[in-house]
């Protein structure tokens, strides 16, 4: 189980209610506590990137260190995207989770978006590179979901190898959308079942809202192939392992 999840904390200092002492030793204890459970992935926001590569260095550790760009409105420009991202890597990020132009897409700009869908993909692939595609369910209609997966995987494979494709992912969501209706901001069976329909041979990463053991093995047997959650530790100390 551990091999598919991406331990996650995005949280700025202001947003935890923390001092930055404070949140700088939740990285830390994220990252030792990789160290011992050996997650696939730590999802971090870009300024805790070098620190945490740094650590998996010094402990020799394969572990995978991930960011996030644009997050989580995703309403950038491309070139500010690429520069972002461009950061990201040089700061030592294995892995890339992009929040895709989801208002752009719903406002009609399909076109813009595929070219960032384009550009962005060949970028992080070029630099060797993982990229995930967050659309960001919670703000789509079901058409919409099913319309943003598929342009990213037709994108993808119209302009890539099939060697590549799984390196790019369509990522459920950011977990801090908004909702004002009660419903969850984060992954759903239903949203992920619309996503996986439409997205293979794109891997899909659900993300958000994923809490539980029995959470992750159900979405594992969907077929899912990256968990992100910041419930890591309590999901795998519960099963033993």
């Amino acid at each position: 189980m551990k091999e598919y999840i991406d331990a996650t904390y995005l949280k700025t200092a202001k947003q935890a209610q923390l001092t930055e002492a404070e949140n700088d030793q939740i990285v830390k204890d994220l990252l030792a506590e990789a160290m011992t459970h050996q997650y696939k992935c730590v999802m971090l926001l870009p300024e805790h990137v070098s620190v945490a590569k740094n650590y998996f260095i010094k402990h020799k550790s394969k572990i995978a260190v991930g960011t996030v760009i644009n997050f989580p409105e995703g309403t950038a420009d491309v070139s500010d995207k690429l520069k972002q991202a461009q950061i990201a890597i040089d700061q030592g990020a294995d892995e890339l989770d992009f929040v895709i132009n989801y208002p752009a897409f719903k406002a009609g700009n399909i076109t813009m978006v595929q070219e960032e869908v384009l550009q962005c993909t060949q970028y992080c692939l070029n630099q060797h590179k993982t990229i995930k595609w967050i659309i960001e369910t919670a703000a789509l209609t079901d058409n919409e979901i099913i319309r943003i997966t598929t342009l990213i995987k037709n994108t993808v494979m119209r302009y890539f190898k099939e060697i590549d494709y799984q390196k790019v992912f369509v990522k459920s969501s950011t977990g801090f959308f908004s909702v004002n209706d009660g419903t969850t901001n984060g992954a759903t069976p239903h949203a992920i079942t619309l996503m996986l329909e439409n997205a293979g041979p794109l891997p899909i990463k659900a993300s958000g809202g994923i809490k539980t053991v029995t959470d992750v093995l159900f979405y594992l047997q969907m077929g899912v192939k990256r968990i992100g959650t910041s419930a890591q530790k309590q999901i795998i100390e519960s099963v033993g392992s």
